[in-house]
């Protein structure tokens, strides 16, 4: 593990913000539970208040963590994802109330390889996750698409030899009786 990789886990362990390369794009990052950590995110995104965020997860088990009832079709649906695939399930908990939709929903994605996957095995526990750009601003693919504005505001940026998947991932969104809606193809 380098130092940049220890540094980065005592940033967030700590209630600071990062930015880092996902299994998608580049994102910004924060410990999920902690409040003024994600309204960070939403200064520095300059983001309306009312938009959810995402949380990365490295083990399907992290599910219990944060969903009060997983659909059963979950399992399915995670375990046979090729593609990086965030599911919003219809109850979150065990987070920021600034995590969840207004509907108490939580969009969570299961981080399968990379860079990204070793942060959160490290770390065990989940991540804040959002796109490392001003709100309504293209989504960076490339480090060097990152606004100067958003970078300042960081606790620490950590480098990536990854390469990125070069788009944001697919999302559905579960009901509890196992139907689905897509939200992002």
């Amino acid at each position: 593990m380098t130092t940049q990789f220890i540094e980065a886990l005592e940033v967030l362990k700590n209630g600071g913000v990062i930015t880092h390369l996902t299994d998608t794009i580049w994102g910004l990052a924060c410990d999920p539970t902690q409040d003024a950590a994600v309204e960070r995110i939403h200064n520095i995104k300059q983001r309306p208040s009312g938009k959810s965020f995402i949380v990365l997860i490295s083990d399907p088990n992290q599910l219990y963590n944060y969903v009060e009832k997983i659909p059963e079709i979950a399992w399915d649906i995670i375990e046979f994802a090729e593609e990086p695939l965030t599911v919003v399930y219809p109850k979150g908990k065990g987070v920021s109330a600034k995590v969840l939709a207004d509907d108490g929903s939580i969009a969570i994605r299961l981080v399968k390889k990379g860079g990204c996957f070793e942060l959160l095995k490290k770390l065990k526990n989940g991540l804040v996750s959002t796109s490392a750009n001003l709100s309504g601003s293209p989504s960076p693919l490339n480090f060097k698409d990152i606004d100067p504005n958003v970078l300042d505001k960081l606790d620490f940026v950590l480098p990536s030899n990854d390469s990125t998947n070069q788009k944001p991932s697919k999302i559905i969104k579960l009901e509890i009786d196992g139907g689905f809606k897509v939200i992002r193809n």
